[in-house]
């Protein structure tokens, strides 16, 4: 039987709800792809060039900390990853969370929740996170989905 994890950065909120539902639809475990030091709001001010979240979006080489581990990784074999999207693709503590893990032979599905951007590059900026064996299965913006919306989509994954 194959194991679901569902990781998941939220800087405000929206995202973790919607990684719950997905979680529930997908009868699977949960965890919260948290940074080690929080993003405060100031953090987050993409008009600011000199804000942290801008000045980590700007340098490729950035990977911002995570705070906790998922115990143990090997046990699944689909992992689904959602976060918001930020210049057109996703944050970049999601390539600290993809390094962090071997993800060889695994099903990766990206989900994100938007403003008003859509995947743009996102699939082709974080395959080389990943070992080449790691299949990018799907990907869906997931904004004001209903439940049953949802659960269509990970019933295809």
């Amino acid at each position: 039987m194959s194991k679901i994890l569902v990781a998941y950065f939220s800087a405000s909120g929206v995202t973790k709800r919607t990684a719950e539902k997905v979680a529930e639809a997908a009868g699977a475990d949960l965890y919260e792809i948290a940074p080690k030091e929080p993003y405060t709001r100031a953090d987050l001010d993409w008009m600011n060039k000199k804000s942290r979240s801008s000045v980590e979006m700007n340098d490729p080489a950035s990977r911002p900390e995570i705070g906790t581990k998922v115990e143990d990784m090997s046990v699944y074999d689909t992992v689904i990853i959602g976060f918001p999207i930020w210049w057109y693709t996703a944050p970049t503590i999601i390539k600290t969370f993809l390094e962090s893990y071997d993800f060889s032979g695994k099903k990766i599905a990206l989900f994100a929740t938007s403003g008003g951007s859509g995947f743009g590059n996102t699939v082709k900026d974080l395959k080389p996170s990943v070992a080449a064996s790691a299949e990018f299965v799907s990907e869906k913006l997931l904004n004001r989905v209903s439940d049953t919306e949802i659960a269509e989509w990970v019933s295809q994954i």
